[in-house]
């Protein structure tokens, strides 16, 4: 061992023997390439080469990389090693670009704005691949650009990574979080299963485009009859929300504040309940919004728009909401919120959305669509049903959530920390 190597240790270490840890660059253990230009234009699913478009680092894989999606007819270009690492050169964020995916499979065609590490050294590849994205603060470092950012080559074999020279401890680390990956593409999975269950139950308990009746309706209601079809406006009003400005004069974090509520509180697609905000505004600020309360409902007219939420806090407005109110006499809220949020509905404002890259859709727009409307007890009887998918599918999302911050926990336990300023080079690996 190099006498000048001063070691580091984690929180957590499995049994001996657990091998040394210390502090390097990632030049010492990978030589570092650039993937081959190609576009999505080229990808072809009936192709005869495996290939990876960088783009799919972001949507498509996470740590380890077991089978590939796409095709071209390409031929030549950067063809993988089982055992590379792969991370994306460009993106918006500088977080997009601390994100590792160990490829296990060779002759894989590697797309451009993608740097290609290979390691070097005895060096386990799913354990690198893990330990690069619990990295992330250390390569957010190296990133450079203004709009677009990017990192290369160059600035990636600088970054400071610890690192164990025991391939046991490495097998051990990557297997303990490659498991614990799996449970929770298993509950994805699930969750998706949901998703799609509770797609197909709206698409048979609300009519269809040119129908007045549902494919699938509780025997109690089967004799009642063709569904209403009623204009928006009929039966609803729209109150658009307002926004103090410049708004950071009015942004708080005082305990006097009110809660100022944003389209970035939104959660998941698939969760239309606002339960906390990021944000708050002023009292004065206040008088400037329009107020909204617990139990109401609010519909998005810009960025995710068209979609509703129901709100489980008091609070204000700007306005990219519309709050819904005086439909009651036509409309259970609960049944309100699942058709409004129904493909249904989706297809409607998609229809007539204005605007180019961000879309927005204006009140008469809203006011314009039709919706379909049965009977109270009717509505009822769908909402009380609905709300139990909608609970399991809650849960299930709940239940990743605690299994990805697990995760985090994990890792940080496993992995040492980087102390900014100090490297040690070393030769424990060679």
């Amino acid at each position: 061992m190099n006498k000048e190597l001063k070691l580091v240790i984690p929180e957590l270490r499995f049994d001996e023997p657990t091998g040394h840890w210390a502090i390097t660059r990632v030049s010492k253990i990978c030589d570092v390439y650039r993937g081959s230009t190609f576009s999505k234009s080229d990808i072809n699913e009936d192709g005869t080469e495996l290939c990876i478009h960088y783009g799919e680092l972001f949507t498509k894989y996470s740590e380890i990389i077991l089978d590939i999606y796409s095709r071209t007819d390409k031929k030549d270009g950067f063809r993988s090693e089982s055992g590379d690492i792969l991370m994306p050169s460009s993106d918006v964020t500088p977080d997009g670009l601390a994100k590792a995916s160990a490829i296990t499979l060779d002759d894989v065609l590697l797309g451009g704005d993608m740097n290609i590490l290979r390691p070097k050294l005895r060096v386990n590849s799913i354990f690198l691949s893990y330990l690069l994205n619990h990295s992330k603060r250390e390569i957010i470092k190296l990133v450079s650009g203004t709009t677009v950012k990017h990192i290369y080559p160059k600035q990636i074999i600088t970054c400071q990574i610890p690192i164990v020279d025991n391939e046991s401890q490495q097998q051990k680390i990557a297997d303990c979080l490659s498991s614990l990956d799996k449970l929770i593409v298993a509950h994805n999975k699930k969750l998706e299963a949901l998703k799609d269950h509770k797609k197909g139950l709206l698409q048979n308990l609300f009519p269809q485009e040119g129908e007045t009746v549902p494919k699938v309706r509780f025997p109690e209601f089967e004799k009642d009859g063709e569904w209403d079809l009623i204009q928006f406006s009929d039966s609803i009003k729209l109150y658009r929300g307002s926004s103090p400005r410049p708004i950071k004069q009015f942004r708080t974090e005082s305990d006097d504040g009110v809660n100022w509520i944003k389209i970035g509180d939104t959660g998941s697609e698939d969760d239309h309940v606002i339960s906390k905000v990021e944000e708050k505004i002023t009292k004065e600020g206040a008088k400037k919004s329009r107020e909204v309360w617990k139990g109401e409902l609010i519909l998005a007219n810009s960025m995710s728009y068209g979609r509703t939420y129901l709100l489980e806090l008091d609070g204000y407005i700007y306005d990219g909401w519309f709050v819904l109110r005086e439909y009651e006499n036509d409309f259970d809220k609960q049944f309100l919120l699942q058709i409004l949020n129904s493909d249904y509905m989706q297809e409607q404002y998609e229809k007539f959305a204005a605007g180019g890259i961000v879309k927005n859709i204006s009140s008469k727009i809203v006011y314009d669509t039709m919706l379909p409307k049965p009977s109270k007890k009717e509505q009822q009887k769908i909402a009380s049903f609905l709300s139990i998918i909608d609970k399991l599918i809650s849960e299930q999302i709940n239940k990743i959530e605690e299994l990805q911050q697990h995760k985090k926990g994990l890792m940080q336990g496993l992995f040492p920390k980087v102390k900014s300023g100090i490297i040690f080079y070393f030769d424990l690996l060679q």
